[in-house]
């Protein structure tokens, strides 16, 4: 059993802030996004296979960078920093900002013109201001007014909120009880999700990824609301089920295991890479039912025509739904390319859902809570193919329930 000390991820440095490895390690990591345009994930993999440290380290580092994202107009707006070219020369600036508004004292390194005094009053003014404090950009503010409405502020606070840290208990391998008692042994902590059966919320600062039960294939990292959508699409053990925009198969995985590892589970993408990513995942879970398949031709689908008994489309999207997972999105505002999104969006729902069977289901799906990706597709999709399919529920998960923001529609082929 590993030590305790081996799978604790974030632990505070021994006074408030950065140690000088550490800020010259945040400020490449800033460059990399706001300056490079790289994603942040991307940052995170590029910089920590360069640069090793342990992992309480990488903890610490993520969860205050994130931080920095995820009210990433506050800290510019103390910094004085008024345009994306101002990031390239002043990124000292925003790591100031930012210990200014957590209290931390000042660290060594060139102040680049700001003075700590009055500074505190700055901040103030700033926190007074609602898109600052919860640090929403001006487009993600008009475009979540007008789709959202009256329901909007709940969601436009919740998304500058830190994102809770979920997993899933495989269930080829263990029960929830189980695999809560395997991570204790190994000094994790969890704690059960209210309506989610299959979901764990991870309490204490652990790196999963090196515990033994991760290793053995007991559970997967995923939201609860995401775990909400597998179940939405009632398959059994038995069935002939696709998941048609299968990624990395997060969500094939919990079907998997849903189906108790029977019948034929086929797994559909566009990019290769994704799906040898997910033939590892499923080795390590023992989900020996997957069918990866590249979606190569359109001859792929077609011969899949009226196949399944459920077919899950996990439409791509915005995104939107996860920004506190993903909180450098937050700035990137995706409104230029959604027209050509949600004509994909659409392209593919009115494709894919052939493969159902008649008297089978489809599973429409997106981690966005924009109505015009979700209600408003399933809609224009029925208007045209009402003969064919009829809708049986829909469901929106926003991130104020505490969960990611995600939607589901289950239609049924009636011809």
């Amino acid at each position: 059993m590993p030590k305790r000390k081996e799978i604790v991820a974030e632990r505070a440095p021994h006074k408030p802030g950065f140690t000088t490895f550490q800020l010259r390690l945040v400020s490449s990591i800033l460059n990399s996004v706001l300056v490079e345009k790289k994603s942040l994930d991307k940052a995170y993999a590029y910089w920590f296979a360069k640069v090793k440290i342990p992992a309480v380290e990488q903890g610490f580092v993520i969860r205050h960078i994130n931080a920095m994202f995820r009210r990433l107009s506050l800290f510019a707006e103390i910094a004085n920093l008024k345009r994306p070219s101002d990031f390239e020369r002043h990124i000292n600036r925003l790591i100031l900002a930012y210990y200014t508004v957590e209290r931390w004292p000042w660290p060594e390194m060139d102040p680049d013109g700001m003075e700590r005094s009055g500074l505190d009053k700055k901040v103030t003014a700033a926190l007074e201001h609602t898109l600052f404090r919860e640090g929403c950009p001006y487009w993600l503010e008009e475009l979540g007014s007008r789709e959202l409405k009256e329901a909007w502020p709940a969601e436009r606070k919740a998304l500058g909120e830190a994102a809770p840290r979920f997993i899933r208990v495989n269930t080829l391998k263990c029960t929830r009880d189980e695999l809560a008692s395997a991570l204790s042994e190994e000094g994790v902590v969890t704690k059960s999700v209210k309506g989610v059966n299959t979901a764990l919320e991870v309490t204490s600062n652990a790196a999963l990824f090196r515990t033994v039960a991760f290793k053995n294939g007991l559970f997967e990292q995923q939201d609860a609301g995401s775990q909400e959508i597998a179940p939405f699409v009632e398959a059994a053990p038995g069935m002939r089920v696709i998941d048609a925009c299968a990624g990395s198969g997060g969500k094939t995985l919990h079907l998997a295991a849903l189906m108790e590892g029977k019948g034929t589970l086929i797994a559909l993408d566009i990019e290769g890479w994704k799906l040898e990513d997910l033939k590892k995942r499923a080795k390590r879970a023992g989900a020996f039912n997957i069918d990866t398949r590249l979606i190569d031709s359109t001859k792929v689908i077609k011969r899949l025509h009226e196949h399944a008994d459920r077919v899950l489309i996990d439409a791509p999207c915005s995104g939107l739904g996860v920004l506190r997972r993903n909180p450098d999105g937050k700035w990137s505002d995706p409104q230029p390319r959604m027209i050509e999104l949600k004509k994909t969006q659409a392209d593919i729902l009115e494709r894919y859902s052939l493969m159902a069977k008649v008297g089978g289901k489809v599973i429409y799906s997106t981690c966005s809570f924009l109505p015009s990706e979700n209600h408003a597709q399933v809609q224009a999709f029925l208007e045209k193919h009402g003969y064919q399919f009829e809708l049986e529920e829909e469901k929106s998960i926003l991130p104020s329930s505490g969960f990611d923001g995600f939607y589901m529609a289950r239609l049924k082929r009636i011809a």
